[in-house]
């Protein structure tokens, strides 16, 4: 039996209430490192040093659980600057989600799965909405804007955690071997392009985050930019052409 550390007055450390801030927190350090299969409340409880039973005092079940860590990872994404103009503010949204989504890979996939929407997650919405209502867009084109920018993201950060899995420069390699230029050849040039592209990134010890950012900034410009062109028309809608007489 482990003998437990005694303070220098010989009095026992005292013990850390258990909270579902800590609950919480040992939840995603677990999902990060092992991904959502490992997650269980047993793992959880060990990693605590307490028994299972007691970690529902704190939260009612797993899926309660599942729920609260969406929340934790959403207010982790913050609030855009007030004073920006809306374009910089979707940039800086845009790319404050696909950060904080690639520190914890399972959220993507776990956000959109789940079918409650807690406060954290209702804000975040909210905000996006306010984004692209103050810039003049109408309700029906604001929905269509979020709903693209957000699928784009959450998309885009899939790719890249499924890129991580099997190794992108891996990927590259297997399909130039693999891919004959009489049969593809539209491919083939691709692949040749990405493998030369792999190439130089690795030089500039860009392996791993260089290509994907560049492929994330270039949708994510043209995606603004085409809101843009949509805005100026909703504004400036084109004069009907008066009809000629015959």
């Amino acid at each position: 039996m482990t003998q437990k550390k005694s303070s220098p007055d010989g009095s026992l450390p005292a013990r850390v209430p258990l909270s579902k801030e800590r609950i919480l927190q040992v939840a995603l350090d677990l999902a990060d490192q092992e991904g959502l299969d490992a997650l269980s409340m047993r793992q959880i409880a060990q990693g605590l040093g307490v028994e299972a039973m007691s970690l529902y005092k704190h939260v009612a079940n797993k899926e309660a659980l599942l729920d609260e860590m969406v929340e934790w990872v959403v207010a982790e994404m913050g609030a855009a600057d007030p004073a920006a103009e809306w374009q910089a503010a979707l940039f800086e949204r845009a790319r404050t989600l696909r950060r904080v989504l690639n520190l914890h890979p399972w959220a993507a996939s776990l956000i959109e799965s789940r079918s409650s929407i807690g406060p954290e997650r209702l804000r975040h919405n909210d905000r996006m909405i306010g984004i692209l209502r103050s810039a003049g867009f109408s309700i029906e084109l604001a929905f269509h804007a979020m709903i693209a920018l957000t699928s784009y993201v959450y998309g885009f950060v899939i790719l890249e955690e499924g890129n991580r899995r099997k190794g992108r420069p891996k990927a590259v390699d297997h399909l130039q071997s693999a891919i004959s230029p009489s049969d593809y050849p539209y491919l083939f040039e691709m692949i040749k392009f990405a493998y030369s592209k792999k190439s130089a990134d690795a030089a500039a010890g860009q392996a791993q985050t260089g290509p994907q950012f560049a492929d994330f900034e270039f949708g994510l410009r043209h995606l603004v930019a085409g809101f843009e062109a949509v805005l100026r028309e909703m504004q400036n809608p084109p004069s009907k052409a008066c009809d000629r007489p015959a």
